[in-house]
């Protein structure tokens, strides 16, 4: 029978346990890491928002060719319809991927934030058309674009609500400026902002 002198280690010893701040340390980046994913919405798609800019890159150029302001709101109206649908596949799409769930937590309250916004843009476009005050439009759906995703935007990723209030700044442009030319701000906008803040989230976020 050996015996374990004093000091000597036992002999079914494996190895030393863990150091405590070792194991501290990968506890709080554990705990960071899940309040991280908790506290904001990481499924905005870079890449569905560069498609969206080319959608109203695409739309610019048409919309600046109808001969009639009903032939201009109906181009700008099926691309924000396809651009809507593309968003959302894209958005499904990482979120599926990263298994980010949509409709609870931050998701959920993203979408509270952005709807708002759009609703009442929607209802103002009906109003303001048929009271024969189609050139404020661009102005109105710039500034209440930017307002939907500055709110909706405070629970993802910081770029999103910077994104927000450029929308917002080049809205106010087109309200306020001496002769807006409102084709031209819709696609620095809807096209331009699209392109470039998309390829920083996909770029920085993936996706």
């Amino acid at each position: 029978m050996g015996v374990t002198l004093p000091g000597a280690s036992h002999p079914l010893s494996t190895g030393e346990p863990p150091a405590l701040h070792d194991r501290a340390r990968d506890n709080l980046q554990f705990i960071r890491e899940t309040m991280e994913r908790a506290g904001a919405f990481t499924a905005i798609s870079g890449q569905g928002m560069m498609a969206i800019g080319v959608l109203a890159t695409a739309a610019a150029w048409i919309a600046a060719r109808q001969p009639t302001r009903r032939g201009w709101l109906a181009t700008w109206l099926a691309a924000a319809g396809f651009s809507a649908i593309v968003s959302l596949w894209a958005i499904v799409r990482k979120a599926r991927d990263t298994g980010t769930p949509l409709l609870s937590g931050p998701g959920r309250k993203l979408v509270l934030g952005f709807s708002p916004p759009i609703l009442v843009g929607a209802l103002l476009t009906v109003a303001l058309y048929r009271a024969g005050l189609d050139g404020i439009l661009p102005g109105m759906w710039l500034l209440l674009y930017g307002t939907a995703v500055v709110c909706g935007g405070t629970f993802s990723v910081p770029i999103v609500p910077v994104m927000g209030v450029c929308f917002m700044a080049l809205g106010a442009i087109a309200v306020l400026a001496p002769g807006a030319w409102g084709g031209r701000e819709l696609a620095g906008g809807f096209g331009g902002f699209h392109l470039v803040f998309g390829a920083a989230i996909a770029w920085r976020y993936g996706g």
